[in-house]
């Protein structure tokens, strides 16, 4: 694979310079790869040009095995996705920092009341760093200052469902909206309590209505590669 420090096309590239035109080769795998998982060291190794989205119809089978370990993103964007974050935790000491005091701009996560009785308590904004799933496909997250248990009772079910019948299947066909909430050990944020929706094909002026205005933040950086 290298040899006196030069990596050679006729063998099998190593994860962490799959993607990258020849001239960008870092002499040596970048600090924020070096400690990627098998998972996603699987991801990176696999040209973009071989990785096909995942449909509806399986985004929909994922969410109600509850394999949610199975979402992935475009091999391309899950390095971008790695280096920036590895970015934030140096500049804010934290992801959840930069969630908090940038996209939720939330000066105290302490609730008022019961879960989604103020609607000042919960804020929906954009996934910043979208999975590889059909682009028809928008993936929001609701942010809440109040909190859930990791295993979600029955009635933390119902009202996780009745909000998101209320808020999103009025102008959305109910079954072209599926949620979902990240395994504690799968969370790439800790403390700020969330939950997932993926809508299927929806109005694009209600998206822009109940984020108000946001956008994915890889989409802002120009960050989000097509394929």
């Amino acid at each position: 694979m290298s040899i006196n420090g030069k990596v050679h096309r006729s063998s099998p590239l190593p994860y962490w310079l799959v993607n990258l035109p020849p001239l960008d080769w870092p002499a040596q795998c970048p600090a924020f790869l070096a400690e990627a998982g098998d998972k996603n060291r699987q991801i990176l190794s696999t040209p973009d040009s071989q990785y096909r989205r995942q449909s509806w119809s399986t985004v929909q089978e994922i969410v109600a095995k509850d394999r949610i370990d199975l979402f992935q993103r475009v091999p391309s964007d899950l390095r971008r996705y790695l280096e920036y974050t590895a970015q934030l935790k140096q500049q804010y000491g934290s992801v959840m920092d930069f969630v908090v005091k940038e996209r939720l701009k939330w000066d105290r996560v302490v609730p008022r009341g019961k879960p989604f009785e103020y609607a000042d308590d919960t804020k929906i904004l954009y996934n910043d760093w979208p999975y590889g799933v059909d682009e028809k496909i928008v993936h929001l997250v609701v942010w809440t200052k109040f909190e859930f248990e990791d295993d979600l009772t029955p009635e933390s079910r119902r009202q996780i469902d009745d909000f998101v019948r209320e808020t999103f299947c009025k102008r959305v066909k109910a079954e072209d909206v599926i949620w979902f909430k990240s395994w504690r050990s799968l969370r790439s944020i800790h403390t700020v309590e969330h939950f997932h929706v993926m809508m299927y094909d929806p109005d694009p002026g209600f998206v822009q209505e109940i984020t108000n205005g946001d956008a994915p933040l890889a989409a802002k950086l120009g960050l989000l590669r097509k394929v």
